[in-house]
């Protein structure tokens, strides 16, 4: 079975909970805690590969060769951000070719004008919709396997309201997406009224940004209200932001790591974590 029609499986069972990745360190640590899918954050691509914000600085192929790598290291499956497409409807088309190539399971797309933004950034903006829905049937007809699957995107919550943006999905969905992710949803209230218009037809996917726009809530409480599909996309960076802080703030200050000892691994540590043992073994049999 391929990562692609595992996820399609998955999604007909309880919530999915996949948190973000942005190398393949960092998913292959994620795949060994037990996640069953993953998220590769553009977001998190701009953080870590750019050390820049999420203003649509980061291109095709960064992301193509980040997924690339990530599955080629684990074999769950992994939904990726594919952003606007970077570009009209043939970009989308290539964007997805590539992706799937590279081994996408699902591919998200997104309605921003370019250049985008993160979704819980302010000063978005939103192209109109039947450019939007071109660009749904095209990722559709790029895909070889249908068990790829599109995941159509709607940030126009913070642009048009909260109507609009569900007015949106509507036509997305009838455009022939997969799955759907409503962006930057404001309160409790528009969480549900978005589980309500669409949990029953469609995954829907939530997103949860530590400090964003949407209220924070456990993959468990957003699977009661409706949510199939839950993110935790930047967490990882941030997380691993504050980490790293600390540590060379302390090594700066002491000219040693011998304080972080009992918060970090040793280089056996490492090793085990990447498989360096089993790695070796392995071209034993070649010699």
């Amino acid at each position: 079975m391929t990562t692609s029609s595992s996820l399609k499986q998955r999604l007909g069972g309880g919530v999915l909970l996949a948190p973000g990745v942005y190398d393949a360190l960092s998913a292959l640590i994620a795949a060994q805690a037990g996640f069953e899918a993953l998220y590769l954050s553009g977001a998190s691509i701009a953080y870590t590969r750019l050390g820049r914000s999420d203003i649509g600085l980061t291109t095709y192929p960064e992301v193509e060769d980040t997924l690339a790598r990530i599955a080629e290291r684990v074999d769950i499956p992994v939904i990726v951000d594919a952003d606007t497409g970077f570009g009209n409807a043939l970009n989308v088309k290539r964007t997805v070719r590539g992706f799937e190539r590279a081994g996408a399971a699902m591919i998200q797309l997104e309605d921003q004008t370019f250049p985008k933004r993160c979704g819980h950034l302010d000063g978005k903006g939103v192209v109109p919709v039947q450019e939007m829905v071109g660009k749904v049937r095209a990722a559709l007809d790029a895909r070889h396997d249908a068990n790829t699957l599109i995941l159509a995107r709607t940030d126009a919550v913070a642009v048009e309201g909260l109507d609009a943006a569900l007015d949106r999905a509507e036509r997305y969905l009838e455009a022939g997406a997969d799955a759907l992710f409503i962006e930057a949803l404001r309160s409790p209230e528009q969480m549900a009224a978005a589980c309500e218009r669409f949990a029953q037809r469609v995954p829907l996917l939530a997103n949860m940004v530590e400090g964003g726009k949407t209220p924070v809530q456990s993959a468990q409480a957003l699977a009661d209200i409706g949510f199939r599909i839950v993110i935790f996309p930047g967490g990882t960076a941030r997380a691993v932001a504050n980490t790293l802080q600390g540590y060379y703030a302390n090594l700066h200050a002491q000219g040693t790591t011998a304080a972080w000892s009992d918060r970090m691994l040793d280089f056996d540590g490492l090793n085990a974590v990447i498989g360096t043992p089993a790695l070796l073994a392995e071209g034993k049999r070649y010699e």
